[in-house]
């Protein structure tokens, strides 16, 4: 692939950043896949994006799996992909879709981990006084509370929580809004928090989770934080803080059995992403579709 053709790719990262506004993160994701399938077409003597069609993709793709990679990656690439080869065809570059016809690997399914109801009380046990220890009350009671991703958690600024209404303003995947509850527990530890946080924070700091540097604090510090206070309480399985919002859907399902609600405090697009939390017991819901449902009542018999 020769370097115009990859120009073409610094374009599109330009226009996820500033178009569709996607993190840097998830930018940089698609320029290792996009640079992945422009390497293979240099390795292949493919020197066009408009020279590619589906054998070829398909023929990357088996490339891939060969060096090891797993059935989710592969499906990450074609999926990046798909939206630049539909950038190109935007910008005139190709007429139609290499990958369209182009199924990805199918990986075997695999249910998020969660932490039951008495775990999670025991991990949010947290005894000690001190800035530092209502700063990890307050952050591990929001999380389970509220369901919120990492990243979400840690952009949080004060303007942002609103303790009266008892609700949070968070600002999800692709800059999308979304108001959620805030439960009584992390109320709680919030106003703890907030009185304790001067001694921490910088005077002009707007984040609400500060260090003991008193700035925002970073990503990498909260995971820390969680394994230290997983450890801390004796709990012996990997902690991290996304199973905090896997035990906030899944306890939330078991007990509403809403979806729809469900998927609107996760803040996701698709009710599809949704239902792998609905990992909830099949007998359970089989009584309450023999009990309900008018085909599946038995006729008494004579």
């Amino acid at each position: 692939m020769d370097s115009a053709e990859r120009l073409w790719i610094d374009r599109f990262i330009q226009h996820l950043a500033l178009e569709r506004r996607l993190s840097e993160l998830t930018c940089k994701h698609y320029r290792r896949d996009l640079n992945s399938l422009a390497d293979w077409c240099e390795a292949a003597a493919i020197s066009q994006w408009r020279g590619l069609d589906s054998e070829h993709i398909r023929n990357w793709a088996a490339a891939c799996y060969r060096r090891g990679l797993s059935s989710k990656s592969i499906q990450r690439q074609l999926s990046a992909s798909r939206t630049f080869f539909r950038y190109l065809i935007r910008e005139q570059v190709l007429g139609k879709n290499p990958i369209t016809s182009v199924s990805a690997p199918k990986g075997k399914k695999r249910l998020p981990g969660n932490l039951d109801a008495d775990t999670m009380a025991r991990l949010l046990d947290i005894r000690g006084e001190g800035p530092l220890y209502d700063r990890d009350r307050a952050i591990l009671e929001l999380l389970y509370s509220s369901g919120l991703r990492l990243a979400e958690l840690t952009d949080l600024d004060l303007g942002e929580v609103d303790l009266a209404d008892a609700t949070v303003h968070v600002t999800g995947k692709g800059n999308k809004d979304r108001i959620v509850p805030v439960g009584r527990h992390a109320l709680s530890a919030l106003r703890a928090w907030l009185k304790s946080r001067p001694e921490l924070a910088r005077g002009d700091e707007t984040a609400l989770f500060v260090s003991n540097r008193g700035q925002r604090l970073s990503k990498r510090s909260v995971q820390a934080r969680v394994k230290h206070w997983a450890r801390e309480q004796g709990i012996d399985s990997n902690v991290y803080p996304h199973l905090f919002r896997h035990s906030f859907a899944t306890h939330l399902l078991e007990s509403s059995h809403d979806l729809r609600g469900v998927q609107e405090l996760l803040g996701h697009a698709n009710i599809s992403t949704t239902q792998v939390y609905t990992h909830l017991d099949f007998q359970h819901l089989a009584q309450i579709y023999d009990r309900t449902h008018p085909r599946a009542k038995l006729k008494a018999k004579d």
